[in-house]
């Protein structure tokens, strides 16, 4: 009888399971150019796998964390092309901190970087021609940490991983109108956990220096209801040329399969350091202003396959801020706006 119990539930859970609508979500592939979170990673051609100034290097590549020494508290946000906003309007830091609009938050110390990002963020709510209704809704949000080492024994090379926790939930309904009533065609409420691993190194030689990066290497999502699934798997490989203030860099980044999007990135970035006012120490105060751009694409056939970036920023001691453009074609109406905000620890 103990033996029968089980078997008995089993046959009553299995239809269950069959009836179950398929999920609406087909694609877990995060790790694209145009979900980059750095403002400066995006201004010089939304990759960078080898500059360390860049203190969101950890969503790049986590060996950039090897090379760092500050202690820094940072935050990026995302005013997306949709929002329909003017130039203006999106200046407004008040538009910036909505919620949906928050892209990525981290404190970043010696060799380590703790980070808060919300992955995918999918709010649908429609009515289609065929007099049907659909609500989607699916958030997915990552705690990750960044561990790196460098070795100096031959040519500088650094190490680093990402470790992350993925929580998130998924609402969707479909329901379309018969007469005066509403028919629920499909309803789903879920939840969904999974943890995922980036890797990276560089490489030092003299003016040059070399990334390379693997995106979700090992990764799975487990739904409460539905079978596991993977993070689409991307790599990416970058050289850079740099001198005191001039940067140059060209990489590519694409998916690990057989069919691929690659994209191919080139990035220009300038800079000028200088020293004027004090700071509360009464030491001179340290000033730095950057202009950079970029562009990528898969096979740069024809304006409209190329996206344009520019960014810039200003630093003022513990201070700073970055600020990004990206825009698909030079047209500026559909560009997408990323800044950050991000002040230095003792």
């Amino acid at each position: 009888m103990k033996r029968l119990f089980p078997l008995l539930l089993l046959a009553l859970v299995l239809p269950l399971a069959a009836q179950q609508p398929p999920l609406p979500i087909t694609s877990y592939d995060y790790a694209t150019p145009e979900n980059n979170v750095s403002p400066i990673a995006i201004g010089m051609g939304a990759l960078n796998l080898t500059y360390k100034g860049d203190f969101y290097g950890n969503y790049s590549n986590p060996a950039l964390v090897s090379d760092n020494e500050y202690s820094v508290l940072l935050a990026s946000f995302r005013l997306k092309d949709n929002d329909r906003l003017s130039f203006w309007e999106a200046s407004r830091i008040s538009n910036a901190l909505r919620p949906k609009q928050f892209k990525y938050f981290t404190l970043l110390t010696n060799k380590t970087a703790w980070t808060y990002q919300p992955v995918s963020s999918v709010h649908i709510s429609e009515i289609t021609a065929a007099d049907s209704f659909r609500y989607h809704d699916f958030q997915l949000d990552k705690m990750q940490v960044t561990l790196a080492a460098q070795d100096k024994s031959w040519y500088p090379i650094g190490f680093g991983l990402n470790v992350k926790y993925l929580a998130g939930r998924l609402v969707y309904l479909l329901e379309h109108r018969m007469g005066n009533s509403l028919i629920r065609d499909a309803f789903i409420d879920d939840k969904v956990k999974g943890f995922s691993t980036d890797v990276g190194a560089t490489l030092e030689t003299g003016s040059f220096k070399f990334g390379l990066t693997g995106y979700d290497v090992f990764s799975r999502l487990y739904w409460e209801n539905y079978a596991s699934v993977p993070i689409q798997r991307r790599a990416a490989l970058q050289a850079q040329y740099a001198t005191d203030n001039l940067l140059l860099s060209a990489g590519v980044q694409g998916k690990l399969a057989k069919t691929t999007d690659s994209t191919i990135h080139l990035g220009f970035q300038y800079l000028w350091n200088w020293e004027g006012g004090s700071s509360p120490s009464g030491e001179p105060a340290q000033q730095g202003a950057v202009v950079r751009l970029g562009l990528y694409s898969h096979d740069f056939y024809g304006s409209d396959n190329i996206n344009y970036t520019f960014g810039t920023g200003y630093n003022y001691n513990l201070f700073r801020f970055d600020f990004s453009l990206n825009n698909r074609g030079m047209r500026l109406k559909d560009s997408e706006y990323l800044f950050s905000l991000g002040v230095g620890l003792p």
